[in-house]
């Protein structure tokens, strides 16, 4: 906040409920009473959420700035910025920038030198992981998945290896289809079927992936749905593919960081694969 009691000149990315409405943090509130112009995905959920809090929005404007208009409505709120003062940008529902529009204005923001703030909150990705079941210690948000099968499935190859949990957002109405791809490309992993996160409808399915395809067959999902898998289990590290591994990652970057990449990725200990690199550096 400003020291006038007022709020902070610049762009100020401020998260809102991803379903129930008390879950917004006070900042937010005050951003979104106190900021010279308000914008968001949906100017109706907007209006409502501040109805529901008693947030006027008075003779201010409320501009709608989506994935559709962004061209067109940007430059106005780049010029409100331009002049000093204080524009907050809402994402329909949760953390804007988190698969949402309105990255390209904190990019554009940014090069011109005005002031981006984050005003954080809810998010369906961390709600997912609270509740999935699954570990939390690193983790892979990997967004909407494409489409059509064919790059779907080349999506999930990419991550397919990843030493971390994978959470990704999904249509209900392709949910059955994307688990059953991602059992072809991954084996039949752990995960959680997350649906309507905070919401009267909360539902957590949890079982395999082949499991909860056939269960979403029978009973299709509704409404918005995170899917968190389980990372894949640790390769077989003999020596020789301990090598190979140190091989590639030590073209790519140091010793530190290839020993420590090569060990994570094969629940190797560091000490092992360092003195494995050692002695390739020395040609043994």
């Amino acid at each position: 906040m400003a020291e006038n009691g007022g709020i902070e000149a610049g762009l100020h990315l401020v998260a809102v409920p991803i379903g129930a409405a008390r879950d917004i943090t006070l900042r937010a509130l005050d951003l979104i009473a106190g900021a010279d112009v308000l914008a968001a995905e949906d100017t109706r959920a907007l209006r409502r959420l501040m109805e529901i809090h008693g947030v006027s929005l008075g003779d201010r404007p409320l501009l709608a700035y989506h994935d559709h208009n962004g061209a067109a409505v940007r430059p106005r709120l780049l010029a409100a910025l331009r002049e000093g003062r204080s524009v907050a940008y809402m994402s329909e529902a949760g953390t804007p920038l988190i698969a949402d529009p309105g990255f390209q204005l904190g990019v554009e923001a940014r090069a011109e030198g005005i002031a981006v703030r984050a005003a954080p909150g809810a998010s369906a990705v961390l709600a997912a992981l609270c509740v999935a079941g699954l570990p939390t210690d690193r983790f892979l948000f990997c967004g909407f998945l494409p489409v059509k099968s064919a790059a779907r499935r080349a999506a999930l190859r990419e991550v397919s290896e990843v030493p971390a949990t994978l959470v990704l957002y999904e249509s209900p109405k392709r949910t059955a289809a994307t688990l059953r791809d991602a059992t072809e490309v991954m084996g039949d992993r752990e995960a959680a079927l997350c649906r309507e996160l905070t919401k009267r409808f909360e539902e957590v399915r949890r079982g395999t992936l082949a499991a909860l395809a056939e269960g979403c067959e029978a009973d299709p999902p509704r409404g918005e749905v995170v899917l968190v898998i389980d990372r894949a289990a640790p390769r077989e590290a003999d020596e020789e593919t301990l090598r190979a591994a140190l091989e590639t990652a030590l073209a790519a970057g140091s010793l530190k960081s290839a020993v420590k990449d090569v060990s994570e990725t094969f629940s190797v200990s560091r000490n092992l694969v360092y003195d494995l690199a050692l002695k390739m550096k020395d040609g043994g």
